[in-house]
């Protein structure tokens, strides 16, 4: 592997780990939603189907269900489909075949039989999508044994991650967040393995645990820097894979920080954050600490960006979060905004 300091965007990363495969295994075919457009799927499909021809990528009809059980059958027959299932939240006209299918063969085959698919799902805020086009449902695949899940923040991980998802021999799915793709981050060339089982320390700190999951990883990192300005020092962790998750690496933070703050891209009800507190809260027993959940409001997404505003965890609520929790109490302490931390700049659907 080349130890290049190249630095591509998130975009690049998710189309160079899709080619890389593609030429490595002739199995591996990609398909769904504008993959075959001459822009490819907000730039990360864009010049497979000229490259690898439209036997091996194809675009697809408004039809989740049945692309899905496509996709199985694939598996099932010896390929190793990519299904570009662009929005997270139309995943849910295909639930019987992700949960009672792609998930649970494997297991009811008794081994004999394998689903190697990925299931790529946009999720992500801006240019009002409104209250049917910005859910985050990773939660709800978290409660699904037979999946692996992951939600890579940096460009070098979105490529880690799909190479290696492409490889695994059952369902995955990458949950991969619009705001994230206009980043750019440091990727080597050639083949790159993100395998599941460790979290990333993004920042060392001492005062309080920031877990950021997906793109709040990076409203995380925001937040640490606000808290830097009051003397509070914050370790950000970025889990990268949900399930199977790395809770070894949050617990020995919070052992040391004793203050835990998870910020996920849901709501706060049965999501990635209350799985980690809870995982936490069994194995600390003997030391006291404290944990803030933080995420949607408990509404429907609204269109208005006014609003928008208040309904997303930013860098600003998050350090003003744990700094109350580092403090024990309310500080009433709110950062002003920092000009060179504001968010990437979301330049619409297309």
């Amino acid at each position: 592997m080349s130890t290049s300091n190249r630095s591509i965007s998130y975009v690049e990363a998710i189309r160079e780990a899709t080619a890389i495969e593609m030429s490595r295994d002739s199995n591996v075919v990609l398909f769904g939603l504008d993959v075959d457009d001459p822009k490819g799927t907000f730039g990360t499909t864009k010049g497979l189907a000229e490259q690898f021809g439209a036997d091996r990528c194809f675009g697809t009809p408004l039809a989740e269900d049945g692309m899905t059980g496509v996709a199985v059958g694939m598996a099932l027959a010896g390929l190793r489909p990519i299904h570009n299932h662009y929005r997270m939240d139309f995943a849910t006209l295909a639930m019987n075949q992700l949960i009672n299918v792609a998930a649970k063969t494997h297991a009811m085959s008794g081994g004999m039989q394998n689903v190697p698919m990925v299931v790529r799902m946009l999720i992500g805020k801006s240019w009002g999508n409104g209250s049917q086009h910005t859910q985050s449902l990773y939660p709800l695949f978290m409660n699904i044994p037979g999946i692996k899940i992951c939600a890579p923040s940096t460009p070098y991980d979105a490529k880690g991650c799909l190479e290696y998802a492409i490889r695994d021999n059952n369902p995955v799915i990458m949950v991969e967040h619009r705001m994230l793709y206009y980043s750019t981050g440091h990727v080597p060339e050639g083949e790159l393995l993100v395998a599941p089982g460790k979290a990333r320390v993004l920042v060392p700190g001492t005062d309080v645990t920031l877990v950021g999951i997906s793109y709040q990883s990076v409203e995380c990192m925001r937040a640490q820097n606000y808290l830097a300005d009051i003397g509070i020092s914050a370790e950000v962790i970025d889990p990268i894979w949900l399930s199977p998750m790395d809770i070894d690496t949050i617990e020995a933070s919070v052992r040391k920080t004793k203050n835990l703050v998870v910020v996920d891209n849901a709501w706060t009800i049965c999501g990635a954050g209350s799985e980690i507190i809870a995982s936490l809260h069994e194995r600390l027993g003997d030391i006291a600490w404290r944990s803030k959940r933080l995420g949607f409001a408990t509404t429907p997404c609204p269109t208005t960006p006014s609003l928008e505003d208040h309904f997303y965890p930013t860098g600003q609520s998050i350090a003003a979060t744990a700094n109350d929790l580092v403090n024990g109490g309310a500080q009433y302490w709110y950062p002003t905004a920092k000009d060179e931390l504001k968010s990437v700049e979301f330049k619409g659907p297309f």
